[in-house]
């Protein structure tokens, strides 16, 4: 896989390296506020519990907490070309996250222990993504003390902010997908057998354009786990 230039490669984190995933991994609720590391503007529009994601023995390795209403400019009705998700603005922000230890990301970049928050991103349409998926839809860290502003935020900054998270010139991305049925209600984790990945399906609340309420929807995290591609 060729270098960072001005086009990024954008894969998948996973929170721990690839010999963990024999572990057994949940998603529990979290009932804590968002911690005081992420911006007075932006934490005021998180929820104010969270979710996070334990091994078999109950140890924690990532928490997460979601924007109260993330706007969309329509319902959900289904992907367009290779976008899933067609109705979230690129730069727009998903939520927020801890690690409580040192992440690592599909190419086994280290991501420092520490708040980051979370904005939804398209993948880069060139031949240096060829197979790693078939959608676009990613969702990039960025350090929490960056990131300070609701508004979103434009994609050269937004792949830039991302790669330090990671203190490369690669950003630090977590591939997204659509929930799929047998997940049942969220929140609730997902193995892939196949692909020896976890995926945390989680609610996003769409505050959709012309709306009177939010409305809920489901979409899958991949949270544990690398693309061979």
């Amino acid at each position: 896989m060729r270098p960072y230039r001005v086009s990024l490669c954008w894969l998948a984190v996973a929170f721990l390296p690839t010999a963990a995933l024999a572990q057994e991994y949940k998603i529990v609720p979290l009932k804590e506020a968002p911690p005081s590391a992420v911006a007075a503007e932006i934490r005021g529009a998180l929820a104010t519990e969270g979710y996070k994601v334990v091994d078999g023995q109950g140890k924690t390795y990532a928490e997460l907490w979601l924007r109260k209403s993330i706007p969309a400019s329509e319902k959900p009705s289904g992907t367009k070309g290779q976008i899933q998700f067609p109705f979230l603005a690129e730069g727009e922000l998903l939520g927020a996250l801890r690690f409580v230890d040192e992440g690592h990301d599909y190419r086994d970049q280290s991501i420092a222990k520490g708040v980051y928050t979370v904005r939804y991103g398209l993948q880069p349409v060139n031949g240096d993504h060829l197979g790693v998926s078939p959608y676009r839809d990613y969702a990039l860290l960025l350090p929490a003390a960056k990131d300070s502003s609701l508004a979103d935020v434009p994609k050269k900054p937004l792949e830039e902010r991302s790669a330090e998270s990671a203190g490369t010139s690669h950003p630090a991305v977590f591939l997204l997908q659509t929930a799929p049925a047998s997940a049942g209600a969220a929140p609730a984790m997902v193995h892939d057998n196949e692909k020896n990945t976890w995926g945390a399906v989680i609610p996003l609340n769409l505050g959709v354009k012309g709306a009177e309420s939010p409305t809920p929807f489901n979409v899958q995290l991949i949270v544990v786990g690398a693309s061979s591609a």
